[in-house]
């Protein structure tokens, strides 16, 4: 079964493709693709942009898509940064200039007041406009110092206080089994699982 990714985020595609290992999915990462439509992601919600990168992108490679959106939200500063995670510093924002710049909007939030969660949305989406679609959230805190080298966006700041630890200490496998997007993958792999069943 072939899907293509609704990404250029080699950090993401390579996450998925150890989420879905052994299923017999190729998964195609949209930089195999050349002129690919600019999306704007208008959204008011992670499933709302998500829906509508699976749509265009469906239609654009006339394939199957898994699409994502997932983000920070920090309690402290509204469900900032939200759907804006990505670009919270700017269009063109590492994800150092975002961390750098939610650290310095929380430089005077207590420790016990900086609760955040990540959140993923999903929709696998079908040439015939038919979608299922599957969210989760991961709760934790955010902590001034960057800690671990793993993962990619603010995972050196998100600390799991049950885990000890920041999403980026992580290895891999406990990462993709407990996060936001580990979550939304195992109900994906589950439907998958029951549709190749059939």
């Amino acid at each position: 079964m072939k899907i293509v990714f609704a990404s250029g985020n080699e950090g993401k595609v390579k996450e998925i493709r150890e989420m879905l290992a052994g299923m017999g999915i190729e998964l195609v990462s949209l930089k195999n693709y050349s002129g690919v439509p600019e999306i704007i992601e208008d959204g008011k919600t992670f499933l709302e942009n998500a829906l509508k990168k699976a749509r265009i992108i469906s239609a654009f490679t006339g394939e199957t898509v898994l699409a994502d959106d997932s983000g920070l939200s920090v309690d402290a500063l509204g469900g900032e940064p939200g759907i804006y995670s990505a670009r919270y510093a700017g269009e063109m924002a590492t994800d150092d200039d975002n961390i750098t710049l939610l650290l310095s909007k929380l430089k005077n939030v207590p420790q016990e007041k900086r609760t955040a969660s990540f959140s993923c949305a999903l929709v696998l989406y079908r040439t015939d406009g038919s979608y299922d679609s599957f969210e989760s959230k991961w709760s934790g805190l955010i902590i001034d110092n960057r800690h671990g080298d793993n993962g990619f966006g603010y995972d050196p700041v998100f600390y799991v206080p049950e885990l000890k630890k920041t999403a980026a200490e992580m290895p891999p496998e406990l990462k993709n089994r407990v996060s936001h997007r580990g979550q939304a993958f195992a109900k994906l792999k589950k439907a998958l699982e029951e549709k190749l069943k059939n």
